[in-house]
């Protein structure tokens, strides 16, 4: 057995509308099509919902208390458009934190969703930084 690719990654809410409002306006990834199971939640896709496999999963209803840090540290994501990413999370007072990688240039942009979850976007390295 061999894995070939990442498929989602999961994140955990006390608040869903305020968990997809979060990553509607800062990852552009919308819900769609999800089975019809038994708990509250949402699948979100990419490409403002148009992807063809949902790459984050939100379990919904979880006590504000279960929402803690695991093992794993972050979720990573390819992103465009380093530029309007960071005014959006300065107009929303979401801290984050921007460093370009050493060797590869790429930029990386990391803060928390509401939930606590990291996250990070990685940008070309030919994008321009915001000021």
């Amino acid at each position: 057995m061999a894995v070939t690719a990442v498929n989602h990654f999961t994140v955990l809410t006390d608040d869903l509308p305020a968990t997809l409002a979060f990553y509607e306006e800062h990852l552009n990834l919308k819900p769609g099509a999800r089975p019809p199971f038994k708990f509250p939640g949402a699948w979100l896709y990419a490409d403002g919902g148009r992807g063809k496999d949902p790459i984050l999963h939100i379990i919904a209803g979880v006590e504000k208390s279960r929402l803690v840090k695991g093992v794993i540290d972050h979720m990573a994501f390819s992103g465009k458009g380093l530029a309007a990413a960071v005014p959006k999370l300065k107009k929303r007072n979401i801290p984050y934190e921007l460093r370009q990688q050493v060797g590869s240039g790429t930029w990386q942009l990391f803060f928390f969703d509401p939930n606590g979850a990291k996250v990070e976007i990685d940008f070309d390295p030919q994008e321009v930084a915001p000021a």
